[in-house]
């Protein structure tokens, strides 16, 4: 089969899936809403070790969301002129106004932890190979409409840091050529930032990217039922007898599925009522603030900003990461283990090894690109100079690690991209920790404190 048919047949699916043990009638029942659990599932699938519940967190951290944005709703003005002012009001007027907006906030963090993490789970548990690899594909695009949800949210209190880095952030549009700049415009309403941008983004926030979110979530718990669930745990080498000791979707997943949501509740509520929300001074578009930083899950393009050309920064590598991604569930893999967390033995050595290398190497870079930009002051960036040369030594450093995994561990090709898929999140990981906590006034490193 060819990659084409392969992909199609992917999207396609093979029908929904009946469990021939049950004799419910309603199980050949074609509703949407009615295939999102079976009656029965494998006794292994529904342990902690094998998903940590963060499936059914990040669907609990979405309602926690959309129920307390619903709430902030009746009190919050989306203008310039009164969302500052609103946000003020809320926290210390409204009762429980400031719990609330601290659950929203950090209900918007978390889940936007828990969505990447459940996203590893899928990866390093084969869980994306055939018949889910356009689950995977899914899954990317919830995390995109997360990384959205939180970026729009960003700006609504209209304050100094949020304003800042709204600006920083869509100013990596201009260097997108011929759509870039009339993009930009369009999302912020005019060149900059302004009465116009907080409506826009008020409008995606709570009405768009919600009913995409709750779409698409949906849509992808239907692609997992089609898909006979999720994988089966089993150990490395080890060969699942047929059939599997099933048990009752109720009362055992359930009740399991029922305790991780209100744990998600109570840890949420908590953190809470410990921990306000940040809120600066109210947005100054004439006085940036020093350091002016994009929000904390953009830092990582912002750090790479640092060091190359913008072209190279804001479109070529962001969309060469993409293209691997979606790229991934259809390689060629060689006898996946799907269902064994890091495929293998070897494979958890693989991982640790390049985990490790891509944090040391990728803070070494960092460290060596200041020490050449300070020598180098006097002449400015070239797209040569500090586009192309740069990013062709990132591939042949990402090209001799692959091959250098392959030979020195014996890896199979699925270990090795097990092993690149490490390294390149664990570099974009490090970029991200450097930016947050180690550059400080200038965006020159700092060490924290």
């Amino acid at each position: 089969m060819s990659t084409l048919q392969r992909v199609w047949a992917s999207i396609r699916g093979s029908g929904p899936v009946t469990n021939s043990s049950s004799n419910d009638p309603r199980k050949y029942l074609r509703n949407f809403l009615l295939h999102f659990r079976p009656a029965e599932v494998p006794e292994r699938s529904i342990g902690f070790a094998l998903t940590a519940y963060l499936g059914v967190a990040s669907t609990v951290l979405l309602v926690m969301l959309i129920l307390s944005g619903l709430m902030l709703k009746f009190v919050y003005e989306p203008s310039a002129t009164h969302a500052y002012a609103s946000i003020v009001y809320i926290g210390s007027e409204v009762p429980f106004g400031q719990l609330l907006r601290n659950l929203h906030r950090w209900s918007g963090y978390a889940l936007l932890v828990t969505a990447f993490l459940h996203l590893l789970r899928v990866f390093y548990t084969g869980a994306f190979h055939g018949p889910r690899q356009f689950n995977w594909i899914i899954g990317l695009a919830l995390m995109a409409l997360v990384l959205l949800s939180n970026f729009t949210g960003y700006l609504l209190p209209w304050d100094q840091i949020s304003y800042w880095a709204v600006t920083i952030s869509t100013s990596l549009l201009d260097y997108v050529p011929g759509i870039g700049t009339p993009l930009k415009e369009l999302i912020l309403g005019g060149p900059e930032p302004g009465p116009a941008t907080l409506l826009n983004f008020y409008a995606l926030h709570t009405a768009i990217l919600p009913l995409s979110l709750v779409f698409l979530v949906l849509f992808h718990f239907w692609r997992i039922r089609m898909a006979h669930g999720i994988v089966v745990r089993r150990a490395p080498d080890e060969r699942l007898t047929s059939p599997l000791p099933m048990v009752r979707t109720v009362p055992h997943l359930v009740t399991r599925e029922a305790a991780a949501a209100l744990l998600v509740v109570a840890a949420m509520l908590a953190l809470s009522m410990t921990l306000d929300a940040p809120l600066a001074e109210q947005a100054n578009p004439g006085m940036s603030p020093n350091p002016t930083k994009a929000p904390w899950f953009f830092m990582g393009i912002q750090e790479i900003l640092m060091h190359l050309h913008p072209l190279f920064a804001a479109l070529v590598i962001p969309a060469c990461l993409l293209a691997f991604l979606l790229c991934l569930p259809y390689l060629r893999h060689d006898a996946p283990a799907t269902g064994v967390w890091f495929g293998s033995k070897r494979g958890r050595r693989t991982v640790l090894a390049a985990a490790i290398a891509g944090c040391l190497l990728t803070a070494g870079g960092v460290l060596l690109s200041e020490a050449v930009l300070s020598a180098d002051t006097a002449s400015p960036p070239t797209v040569l100079r500090n586009g192309l040369i740069p990013f062709l030594a990132i591939v042949a450093v990402v090209a001799g690690f692959y091959a250098m995994i392959k030979k020195a561990l014996d890896a199979s090709k699925s270990e090795a991209v097990q092993a690149l898929f490490t390294f390149l999140t664990s570099a974009f990981l490090t970029l991200t920790l450097i930016g947050t906590w180690f550059r400080g006034a200038g965006m020159q490193l700092v060490w924290p404190g």
